[in-house]
């Protein structure tokens, strides 16, 4: 029996029992009843929560307060608003059951994570983060919603009402705790976020061991959220997952900018091998795929779906799927009538669009999110000079792999020059593929002081691994040493949209906001450096002002302290590639 059902039952049985009126009159009120309740059921399942608290109210008039199916309507409403602690007394006194996945069970969790976080807002969000250095995100992730905000509402129309809530959590367990997803299901795919109960629920890059591009993440369950509340929760997965991958670079940009090489070079060889995941197949979740190369795959497809009704119909075509499904068309039918052609004609010709893309002739090494509990020597960081030969494990080709082990060895010997010979070997057999020997032969080139080389290495590598934190931060120190202040804020702020916690960001940028009289950002940026490095401001304002100033080492990246105000170590934690 249906949810739905057993409490028309109930509530039916409630009403018989407590109204005290005439047959006829009982019978009508049963029957308002049942109809209210229904629209409550129906505007929770379409997102609507507004449109449930008012049925809900009208419901309250007309039966008893203390009847189990009000009580449990009354604790969902409770649970999607974020008020935990009522949600939690609601549900017990409508007997829900502490199981879990229970309304119940996630309200109580909910509760103890995020009860000492600290809540912080903009116009149309609240932010909601552990106590710590994730206070560094808060101004950040604000000014990133507030983009996709305005992007959304220019490119879809739609503006949800109230303020949308964010919660931070720690990390995957807490995560699967807050979610309906298991926490071996976020494992497999490296599920990171995600867009429930009228909420958004991201993990903390902490959690992360190479961090990840957490602001598209923000942007992208933002998506989520105004395509459920539009369409009523219609959309089926592929086109929902399609939307939100297509149009998360809008809040920095043009839409379709999220596809990096990788991804593409993985799609290239799943089409050759006849091996896409059907748009079925996807369904309830792309998270619930049996592999992350699934799921990557997944992506990657209906991303391309989406691409192609853009490429052809704009915005008008999406806003017309989205509207279609609403008014209970099929999925098949919605996009027939946004793109004008069969949906078999759909599928092949967004196939030919797929096959048109310029796919890398060799697979490269594919970005994952990598759980740090799940990560190898987490607790070997590696700093500045110091050696590592595991960096080159990733690499296949063995004679690629000799000349940068080779190159470390010369490394550590302190002979440079003949390091940044053996790193151009490697460099040369490879190319840009791998971030670990472009980063490593870029540093070598900085310490002999060829910037230019060094550039065009790292540039090189970001073609083809875009948005690379530790590649970024090396080209923002170039550009920075030259005083090319707006280039360096870009490379600072593009490393920071994925490893927000690396304290020489924070300082490079409080230079840079300094230099072009961004004075607002300046304290923004040394905010964060107190919180990331221990410093006292007055100490932050001096290192920020020494930063690779000329007599510095390059490769060092500054005297940058670590979150125990200790000295630093030489250098980036990125340092080693990663």
């Amino acid at each position: 029996m249906t949810r739905v059902a057993s409490t028309m039952r109930v509530l039916a049985l409630a009403l018989s029992l407590s109204l005290a009126t005439g047959a006829q009159a009982q019978e009508s009120l049963k029957n308002e009843a049942k109809e209210r309740l229904g629209k409550v059921e129906a505007a929770l399942d379409g997102w609507d929560v507004p449109g449930a608290r008012r049925e809900l109210q009208a419901l309250e008039s007309i039966v008893p307060e203390d009847i189990e199916p009000l009580k449990y309507f009354q604790g969902r409403v409770a649970f999607e608003e974020g008020r935990y602690d009522e949600a939690i007394e609601l549900l017990r006194a409508a007997n829900i059951e502490d199981k879990p996945g229970s309304y119940l069970r996630l309200a109580k969790e909910t509760r103890d994570i995020v009860k000492d976080h600290v809540r912080v807002e903009s116009e149309h969000f609240i932010f909601y983060y552990p106590k710590g250095k994730d206070e560094v995100l808060a101004p950040y992730a604000l000014e990133t919603l507030e983009s996709i905000h305005r992007a959304l509402a220019e490119d879809l129309g739609h503006r949800p009402p109230g303020k949308i809530r964010v919660e931070v959590v720690n990390n995957a367990r807490e995560l699967s705790k807050v979610s309906t997803l298991t926490y071996q299901q976020i494992q497999t795919t490296g599920t990171i976020a995600i867009c429930k109960f009228n909420k958004l629920m991201v993990t903390s890059p902490k959690a992360v061991a190479r961090g990840y591009d957490w602001q598209d993440t923000l942007a992208h369950e933002y998506i989520h959220l105004v395509v459920s509340q539009m369409s009523h929760n219609t959309v089926p997965i592929w086109l929902h997952e399609g939307l939100a991958k297509f149009l998360e670079s809008r809040w920095r940009g043009k839409p379709g900018l999220a596809m990096t090489p990788s991804t593409l070079a993985l799609l290239g060889r799943r089409v050759k091998e006849d091996k896409l995941i059907p748009f079925e197949k996807m369904h309830p979740s792309i998270a619930m795929l049996p592999t992350a190369e699934d799921a990557a795959t997944a992506f990657a497809e209906v991303y391309y779906a989406i691409d192609y009704v853009y490429s052809t119909q704009g915005n008008k075509g999406l806003r017309e799927i989205i509207l279609g499904l609403r008014d209970g068309k099929q999925d098949r039918k919605a996009v027939e009538a946004a793109t004008g052609m069969p949906f078999a004609l759909f599928e092949k010709s967004w196939l030919a669009h797929i096959k048109k893309q310029p796919f890398p002739q060799e697979l490269l090494p594919r970005e994952e999110v990598v759980l740090k509990e799940n990560a190898k020597d987490q607790d070997e960081k590696k700093k500045g000079r110091e050696i590592s030969f595991g960096d080159f494990a990733e690499v296949t080709e063995v004679p690629a792999r000799k000349f940068a082990h080779l190159g470390e060895l010369m490394r550590e010997r302190n002979r440079i020059k003949a390091a940044a010979e053996e790193y151009a070997k490697a460099h040369k057999l490879v190319g840009d593929k791998y971030e670990s020997v472009s980063n490593k032969y870029a540093l070598a080139l900085l310490e002999l002081r060829r910037l230019d080389e060094a550039e065009q290495v790292l540039r090189g590598s970001l073609r083809v691994h875009p948005g690379s934190p530790s590649t970024n931060v090396h080209l923002g120190r170039i550009l920075l040493f030259r005083k090319d202040y707006p280039k360096a804020r870009q490379a600072y702020l593009e490393a920071l949209a994925a490893d927000p916690f690396d304290p020489e960001i924070h300082i490079a940028l409080m230079r840079i906001h300094g230099a072009l009289g961004e004075t607002a950002l300046v304290s923004r940026t040394r905010a964060a450096s107190v919180v990331l490095t221990g410093l006292k401001p007055e100490d932050v304002d001096q290192v920020a002002k020494d930063f690779l100033q000329e007599d510095k080492e390059l490769v060092e990246g500054g005297d940058v302290g670590g979150e125990d105000g200790a000295p630093p170590p030489k250098s980036s934690a990125k340092d080693a590639g990663h």
